[in-house]
């Protein structure tokens, strides 16, 4: 996919195109990615390819990109954990995103163990919470050698 510059005048500085990519999020791209010490952020410029009929971004686009986050977070700080599986994911929707704002993912891990990994998200929408996430992740250990 090729970026669109005018767009990428839109990312806030701090962000970099998300280089994990996957057959589901594919038609949302560009997604953007940030680090912090508490977790990772996933950020879009919404657009049309996001959006319901009435021009809110889709209620399982944010599940799909809160979960993500969320997941994200819980890899980055484990380090050595082959993999997650989301087994619990909440969603309050709290608010709307609209068709051009852009809309942050911001994922914390809660609490982190060897065989299970609690995270929490708020999602912005520019500066306004709209959702509110909260996940539970199965950690699946490394194959032995």
């Amino acid at each position: 996919m090729t970026s669109d510059p005018a767009r990428e005048e839109l990312v806030p500085e701090g962000f970099e195109r998300n280089p994990r990519r996957s057959g589901f999020t594919a038609p949302w791209e560009p997604i953007y990615l940030r680090h912090s010490e508490r977790g990772v952020t996933l950020a879009i410029r919404s657009g049309a390819a996001h959006a319901n009929s009435r021009g809110f971004v889709h209620g399982g686009l944010v599940s799909a990109l809160a979960d993500n986050a969320m997941g994200l977070s819980c890899a980055r700080h484990l380090g050595d954990a082959s993999g997650l599986v989301t087994i619990s994911l909440t969603v309050d929707f709290v608010g709307t995103a609209k068709i051009g704002q852009w809309v942050e993912f911001r994922a914390e891990v809660v609490k982190p163990g060897r065989s299970i990994c609690f995270a929490s998200a708020l999602v912005f929408a520019d500066d306004s919470v709209c959702a509110r996430a909260s996940s539970v992740f199965r950690v699946l250990p490394n194959a032995a050698p």
